[in-house]
């Protein structure tokens, strides 16, 4: 095995969006060519920040994997790692897309981005079969052991399974006959965890219904999810097609509607250096900033104009957690 030292076109931009972890292996014969070796590497990495940031799949990216307008949206990259092993050269990748690029270049394809946000969300699976008049929970129930083992890079949601808890299970079993209405508040209550989801499965001769009481953002759906032909297709498949769905709900809530082009005039101190700082470290982390410049700068106060991709109510929210005060009294907000 051969080892390379790192190699890095990273600047310190913080508008951009980073892949980890990409592995590519290429055949290290008399053929190759490390730039087909990049030119994968870009290609897999755009493939992923798009499944990341919106509801396309993957069949549907490949009409806009043009390679050329890939390279046009890569802020930086690193080869974090390289080795020859058996014949083959490994490397491994960080890609960084420039966000403002990127989601201009959706704009043109009609293409709404969300906010790639991860989340913990507490996950209640119940598997019950009408044949059987059988209801399996936890370790007996193949959705519950199996979860968390089919997972893909690009997911943002965290599942947190509940405890095999005595006391959970008597309280489902209570209510088995009335489960499709059973609010289930008193697991819940147990998990200092805001969002959930209680995934029931009824498995009838060789089909699967899923009813799902979802709960992200203190907004509420239901749902039916339906898989023909159950025993012909993997657990794995169940799954992934589960968690896509889930993955596209969370995706929506958070949907950056980059048509709404909202002006906000905001000053700050000119002499809290900190303030000032922490201010523009913000506004380069809110991907629905669009953009945001000094307009006029005095000895007292600068005044910054900024393009927000939603309503002012939401970009007052964006300051509700922070130490950083916003004041909108006035027809100029301020940063206090």
């Amino acid at each position: 095995m051969i080892i390379f030292a790192k190699f890095s076109t990273i600047t310190a931009k913080a508008n951009t969006y980073k892949i980890t972890d990409l592995e590519i292996s290429q055949p290290y014969d008399n053929n190759f060519n490390k730039d087909v070796v990049i030119d994968k590497a870009f290609k897999k990495a755009f493939e992923r920040i798009i499944l990341k940031i919106t509801t396309l799949k993957e069949n549907e990216i490949e009409y806009l994997t043009n390679l050329k307008t890939i390279y046009s949206l890569v802020e930086s990259f690193s080869i974090v790692d390289e080795k020859f092993i058996d014949n083959k050269y490994i490397s491994t990748f960080e890609v960084e897309f420039n966000k403002k690029q990127l989601f201009g270049y959706l704009e043109k394809k009609k293409i709404f981005p969300s906010t790639p946000k991860n989340r913990d969300i507490l996950l209640v699976p119940i598997l019950i079969n009408n044949k059987k008049n059988q209801i399996s929970l936890f370790s007996e129930n193949i959705f519950y052991v199996n979860w968390n083992k089919f997972n893909e890079k690009h997911f943002l949601l965290n599942y947190i399974l509940p405890n095999e808890d005595i006391e959970d299970i008597n309280l489902i079993k209570k209510n088995a006959h009335n489960i499709e209405e059973y609010d289930f508040k008193e697991i819940i209550s147990k998990y200092v965890i805001n969002d959930y989801i209680i995934l029931i499965l009824f498995q009838k001769e060789n089909s699967l219904n899923a009813l799902i009481k979802t709960n992200l953002n203190n907004k509420k759906f239901i749902s039916n999810t339906k898989f023909d032909s159950y025993q012909n297709q993997s657990i794995e498949n169940i799954i992934k097609e589960l968690k896509f769905e889930f993955e596209n709900q969370w995706k929506q809530l958070n949907v950056i509607n980059i048509s709404i082009k909202l002006p906000i005039t905001l000053s700050i101190n000119s002499k809290n250096h900190n303030l000032i700082r922490d201010l523009e470290k913000k506004l380069y982390e809110l991907d629905l900033v669009a953009s945001f410049y000094i307009d006029t700068f005095s000895n007292e106060k600068i005044i910054y104009k900024i393009i927000y991709n939603s309503t002012p109510d939401k970009f007052i929210n964006e300051f509700v957690n922070s130490d950083m005060k916003l004041n909108t009294s006035d027809s100029i907000w301020s940063i206090e």
